[in-house]
């Protein structure tokens, strides 16, 4: 592997690999030193992930985001868990070529699939590598919070199984909070929907978070949808490959006199706090929250890790690609920062 001397943007760290963990045949687990001057930086939620800068023979190199299996709560090291997939550049050279003491360029950890209280009652659904956001989750839920942690994990096989030995370690520690069912398609197929209700069935008032394969995850969201799952309660991670490069900084952009006569206002509330900024029209609201010095939550700037999603409570906008956004999301106001341009002239926004 070549070894990385300089970031190629102001957001990236150059972080060593630790050690590189066999979790299964195809499966590998990266795990990172901090150094202590990026701790702050990459104090990371569970359920969170972080973006890699992986070489390319093609292009340079791609931006590949992964899950952090790791729980801020219970490991000294943060670790992203990557199996192999078919045809997957990303995730099959990861797997081939990095070894311990090796150097790889990351951006600081990012998404919104995390709970707002480790102390609620959580079901969640996995599906192959869907597991490692969830693990994320799960053990943070049981090292830090009070409440019953429910998993349905489903994979092809036995030998699929990542962190088989940890999940049961973890049943062992938590008797009475863990309970965790297995579901191998070689053994009982795919899982239905109507065998998904009827797992999900006594878990209506649990906080669900699911991740796995898009049929896996229609089929949940449709098991819950029918359980009479309050949506709110509903969470679902959804990647989709990079085609930018989210480690150069973003090119300033040229307003005319006309562009910042014409500007909307748009209050933004960032974690707790309220800022008032000018709006141009032609910039995108991460654009705006980067230039007046906020620390805007964002990953890729081209609408498709959903990093930057914010709720839209006055005002009207558009955006340019908004494909990881269900309609569901969108009709309760929920919008990408980095694809977002205003319509109205004022609007408030919440982060």
């Amino acid at each position: 592997m070549t070894t990385v001397d300089v970031p190629h943007g102001s957001r990236s760290v150059l972080l060593t690999v630790a050690d590189v963990i066999v979790e299964s045949a195809d499966a590998r687990s990266i795990v990172f030193d901090i150094p202590e001057d990026a701790k702050d930086k990459f104090a990371y939620k569970p359920g969170q992930f972080l973006t890699l800068r992986i070489p390319s023979d093609r292009t340079g190199s791609v931006a590949r985001c992964y899950s952090l299996a790791s729980s801020p709560h219970r490991d000294a090291l943060p670790k992203v868990t990557i199996k192999r997939t078919a045809d997957g550049y990303g995730s099959n050279w990861v797997c081939d070529n990095v070894k311990a003491g090796d150097t790889i360029e990351v951006l600081p950890p990012s998404g919104r699939f995390t709970p707002a209280d480790l102390n609620d009652d959580f079901l969640l659904f996995g599906a192959g590598s869907g597991i490692t956001p969830v693990v994320s989750i799960l053990k943070s839920a049981l090292g830090e919070g009070t409440g019953k942690v429910f998993l349905f994990y489903a994979n092809r096989d036995g030998d699929s199984v990542i962190f088989a030995e940890e999940l049961r370690a973890l049943a062992t520690e938590y008797p009475s909070r863990l309970v965790v069912l297995h579901w191998l398609e070689s053994l009982q197929g795919i899982p239905t929907v109507d065998q998904l209700a009827a797992f999900a069935a006594p878990f209506r008032e649990y906080r669900a978070f699911m991740c796995g394969p898009a049929p896996f995850m229609d089929a949940v969201h449709k098991a819950l949808s029918s359980g009479g799952f309050p949506r709110e309660n509903v969470h679902s991670e959804v990647f989709l490959s990079l085609a930018g490069d989210p480690f150069t900084d973003a090119p300033e952009i040229e307003l005319t006199d006309d562009d910042t006569a014409s500007a909307a206002t748009v209050e933004v509330e960032l974690d707790g706090e309220t800022h008032t900024l000018s709006w141009p029209r032609k910039q995108t609201l991460v654009d705006v929250m980067l230039a007046g010095g906020l620390d805007v939550p964002y990953s890729c700037r081209e609408g498709e890790c959903g990093s930057c999603a914010c709720t839209l409570s006055v005002g009207e906008v558009t955006m340019d690609n908004c494909e990881v956004l269900d309609d569901e999301d969108i009709a309760e106001g929920l919008i990408l920062g980095c694809q977002a341009h205003p319509v109205s002239d004022n609007l408030k926004i919440e982060f």
